[in-house]
């Protein structure tokens, strides 16, 4: 019998009233899902915190995933931040995260543990600053052994991006890249946006044509690397062959933002951010927020929990924003109505909702009752913006929506 975490995302991503084929595929992306899935998330925290304009006072409502935008949310100083995850890892990340900034002694540890990620030390530091303060779930998570028998914590000395779902679909990528003669980490020696052009040009757009890369990602399996199960591959790839999809993406990443801006592409192809005091990070690693984001950490509030549950067992018109990342890709309309009957009841005046999708369009016309959807607004013209601007590139549309006045 499935665990009860098992069963909350085999209930969330597993289709029920689908063929049995799309059933299994369902249940196997489950069964990828359980682990560690995003060291870092891969939804642009500077777009967002524009896009919510959150002000002191507010509550967020947000899912957590790897806890980048968590963390990075507390520079706009929120009153607090509900953070909601169905995976166990990302609760247990998200609480190191946390006791972490908490209590490492100054920017530097912090900087060590978490921008770069790989160095001994920080096991000691965790022993010593982290552990004590841990709550016994997340320690046990930390201090036990993945499924080739590491032990998790010493990720932040090897190098943490390197692991988990996402970090081992990109090692893959790299590989098939270097048998195909093709070197990844090229890319970042790029100086000019004209020359990571000319880079992804004549390096990396060939590689979609090759017949097995074509195959290969045909496959809905093919994507479970990148957190994406088997119904929201069908939303990204539109109609269209998914090589054609992601080619259009990586161009995004490689071409529309410069290097030194942009720290998804040195996840991407360089496997962690880059080194040095220059080198792009997210807001919650960056100096400059860091006496900030320390001061306001105990505001997140960390749940094991289904976004919706966690709003049916709340206040009415206890919150103020809502990020739902792109979970809404996963979820049935029924899913849907439910979710947005809680945001509507809980929403407070002015209140603002933030998700992507996988396709370009928002999902919600057609799919959610006019009675909800009514009741909110569509920022067309911003969320194109905002989608424009995303930095990481991987996703078709960034989407904002704000309670109408009564």
């Amino acid at each position: 019998m499935a665990s009860l975490p098992n069963r909350k995302i085999a209930a969330a991503v597993v289709r029920e009233d689908a063929a049995h084929r799309q059933r299994l595929l369902d249940r196997a992306f489950a069964l990828a899902f359980k682990g560690l899935v995003y060291a870092q998330i891969w939804e642009d925290p500077v777009v967002d915190m524009e896009a919510l304009a959150i002000a002191p006072g507010h509550r967020v409502a947000t899912i957590a995933s790897g806890g980048c935008n968590v963390f990075s949310y507390l520079t706009d100083d929120p009153a607090e931040i509900v953070a909601v995850d169905l995976n166990t890892a990302h609760v247990a990340l998200n609480n190191l995260k946390r006791v972490a900034i908490l209590h490492l002694p100054d920017y530097a540890h912090f900087r060590r543990f978490f921008a770069d990620a790989d160095d001994a030390a920080n096991i000691a530091d965790y022993r010593t600053f982290v552990a004590p303060h841990l709550d016994e779930t997340s320690r046990r998570y930390w201090e036990g052994r993945d499924l080739v028998g590491r032990r998790r914590i010493n990720g932040f000395a090897r190098g943490l991006y390197k692991r988990g779902l996402l970090g081992g679909f990109i090692g893959l990528a790299h590989l098939v890249a270097r048998l195909h003669r093709i070197d990844l980490g090229e890319f970042l020696a790029a100086k000019t946006v004209e020359e990571q052009r000319a880079i992804f040009d004549s390096k990396f757009a060939p590689f979609f044509d090759r017949k097995l890369i074509r195959w290969i990602t045909d496959q809905r399996s093919s994507l479970f690397g990148l957190g994406i199960p088997p119904a929201q591959y069908d939303a990204l790839a539109d109609g269209k062959p998914m090589a054609d999809v992601l080619r259009a993406r990586l161009e995004k990443l490689a071409c529309d933002f410069p290097l030194d801006d942009n720290y998804f592409a040195w996840q991407a192809f360089g496997r962690g951010y880059g080194k040095g005091v220059a080198a792009p990070l997210p807001p919650y690693l960056q100096e400059v927020n860091y006496a900030a984001v320390k001061a306001r950490a105990e505001r997140v509030t960390m749940l094991h929990a289904n976004m919706t549950d966690m709003l049916a067992a709340s206040d009415a018109a206890s919150f103020d924003r809502y990020v739902f990342l792109d979970a809404q890709d996963w979820m049935s309309d029924a899913q849907l109505a439910a979710l947005w009957a809680e945001v509507t009841r809980t929403a407070r005046a002015g209140a603002r909702v933030l998700f992507r999708t996988a396709a370009e369009p928002s999902l919600l016309p057609g799919r959610l009752p006019d009675a909800l959807l009514d009741r909110w607004e569509y920022r067309a013209e911003e969320s194109r913006d905002y989608t424009r601007r995303d930095r990481s590139a991987i996703y078709g549309g960034v989407h904002l929506y704000t309670l109408k006045a009564d």
